[in-house]
Formats: C-alpha cells, sequence, structure tokens
C-alpha cells in the first residue's frame, strides 16, 4: 500500500486541475452517503468532532476519510482539522493508498469552493476578502485566484498579527495581499467574501453586502454554528455544496430554515445542479450569491484520484 505524504501533495494537487477534477467527480455518477457526524465532549475544552467521509465509484475507488476537528489545539498552537485519507481498489476493496488527509481536505476545500465561484461570483472579481487566518486560508485565497481575475486580498483575522503575517506570506503571488482592521469596510469592498473560522456568531452581515458579490462560507460545520447573520441569507440566491450535508449540519442555512426566514425550497441549487446544469448559477451582475460548503466526500475522492494518478 503506498503512503502519500502532505509534501508529495502539494505538487500534484495545484487548484485550477484540482477545481476541474472536481468538476468532474460531481459531473459523474459518484456514490455519496451523508457523512458520519460525532461529537466528543472533553473536560475544561471546546467540543470536539469525528467526522467519518467515505464515497465511491464502483470499479473504479472507494475513499473514506476519517477527520477530527478539536478546536481547543488553537491555544496549543496545533491545527484544528487532522485527517487521514484511505483509498480502496473499487473492484476488490483492497487497500491502495493512505494519503495525508489534512493536506488533502485544505487543497480540496479551497477547490470547492473556487468550483463554486466560476458558477456564481461575477467574472470579473476582482478583489477577495479573506476572513479567517487559519490553515485553510492561504489555499481558499490560492483556489479563487485560480478561477478568477483576483488583482487584490484582503485578510481579517481576530488576531491582527494573524493577519498581517498571512498577508505577509503571501508576498510573490500574482495578487496583491493586505491586512485589514476593519471586517465591515473590508466586506463593503470585496467582490468575492470568503468566511473560514470557527464562529458561533454572524461574521458576514447582510446590511453590509452590495449588489452583485459573492458570499462563500466554508466554516460552521455544525448546525449551531454560523458565520452570516439571517438578512444575509434573506439577501442572497443560497447555493451549498451538497443538499443532504448542509440541511443537516450547515448552520448558515439550517438556523434560518428552522427560524422560517428561509426554506429549504429557497435553496437554488448544489454542487451537483450546477456542474450538471440543473441549475443556473448567477443570472445577473447585481445580485448576490451565497455558497454554504460543509465538505462532501465527492471532494475527497477527487483529490486522491488526481493524486494516485499523478504520483
Amino acid at each position: 500500500m503506498r503512503v502519500i505524504s502532505a509534501d508529495e501533495l502539494g505538487p500534484v494537487l495545484d487548484y485550477a486541475s484540482l477545481v476541474e477534477h472536481i468538476r468532474e467527480m460531481f459531473a459523474i455518477e459518484c456514490t455519496v452517503p451523508v457523512r458520519h457526524h460525532h461529537s466528543i465532549v472533553l473536560e475544561d475544552q471546546p467540543e470536539a468532532t469525528l467526522l467519518l467521509m467515505p464515497a465511491w465509484r464502483a470499479g473504479a475507488f472507494i475513499g473514506v476519510k476519517v477527520a477530527s476537528i478539536f478546536p481547543g489545539n488553537v491555544a496549543r498552537g496545533l491545527p484544528s482539522v487532522n485527517a487521514t485519507y484511505m483509498v480502496l481498489d473499487g473492484e476488490t476493496g483492497a487497500p491502495l493508498a493512505l494519503i495525508d488527509g489534512a493536506e488533502l481536505t485544505a487543497r480540496r476545500t479551497g477547490s470547492a469552493s473556487a468550483l463554486a465561484s466560476r458558477y456564481l461570483s461575477r467574472a470579473d472579481s476582482a478583489h477577495h476578502l479573506m476572513i479567517g487566518t487559519g490553515t485553510l486560508a492561504p489555499h481558499l485565497i490560492r483556489a479563487h485566484a485560480a478561477v478568477r481575475p483576483i488583482e487584490t486580498v484582503s485578510i481579517w483575522g481576530r488576531t491582527p498579527e494573524k493577519a498581517e503575517r498571512l498577508a505577509e506570506s503571501m508576498a510573490g503571488e500574482s495578487f496583491a495581499a493586505r491586512a485589514v482592521q476593519s471586517l465591515e469596510d473590508g466586506v463593503g469592498e470585496a467582490d468575492i467574501i470568503t468566511c473560514a473560522t470557527l464562529s458561533t456568531e454572524p461574521l458576514v452581515l447582510g446590511k453590509w453586502l452590495r449588489p452583485g458579490q459573492h458570499v462563500d462560507l466554508v466554516g460552521a460545520y455544525r448546525p449551531d454554528m454560523r458565520e452570516s447573520d439571517d438578512e444575509a441569507v434573506r439577501r442572497a440566491r443560497v447555493f451549498v455544496d451538497t443538499r443532504g450535508g448542509a440541511l443537516i449540519e450547515g448552520g448558515d442555512v439550517v438556523m434560518p430554515i428552522n427560524d422560517g426566514v428561509i426554506s429549504a425550497e429557497d435553496i437554488q441549487g448544489d454542487l451537483f445542479d450546477l456542474v450538471r446544469g440543473a441549475s443556473a448559477g448567477r443570472e445577473g451582475a447585481e445580485e448576490i450569491t451565497l455558497f454554504k460548503s460543509v465538505g462532501a466526500a465527492a471532494e475527497d475522492l477527487a483529490a486522491a484520484s488526481l493524486a494516485l494518478q499523478r504520483t
């Protein structure tokens, strides 16, 4: 059985290629059960989460990711998310590879948001706001820049020093990166707004949004967490990565639905619909679009299969 490390994934999972590979995975028949989601209660620490995410294409590959989310790791200076991905032969079930799941997850998450952006953001989007400075942030920034002509990236974080460091790490990219102090001003200036945090309270407020923006919500992976308020959801045309996952776990849509702000029928489509043409995506330059991602096992399988092809 092959072991593919994080260092090996970087050169083979470039964002442009991975965006296209994920698109192809959503276009074909792929079995994606709703992921297993287990809470782990820890003494004197934030609640942790264990995720089991299977997906397969019969006769090709079977994949399963085991991921853990420990918010308390932030205080330890450790990544909040750790994961391992196993690939099995789709005909025999024999194990083929064990892949670093953290790097795979970060790259496919950024690429899935970028894929949604291809359908939902304006084609001339040039200013990207990144809310959050964690592990996912640089991947989301670079993935969006792979599909849109991004010239400026603004970065906001609860800890300004982390935002400054992330901006400095982007030196030499095709865009200019800067840290911003005002979240409201950052939202107002951006064409694409990405939020990847562990927040339980809204950060992106609907009253700050202007026509033509695209909101990309990646954090808030539990139904009691959210990164946008009711007004943001009410003003936007809402899309999700998968209906099955988002309607169970995505607090940014679950809470507004439960409170009667929107209904499940107001969700315009998921990545399957967008890729297969069942949903048109953005329909006008002035509309506000919102994409809620909770992570889909099809994305992991796409990334793993591409890694196997290229290593």
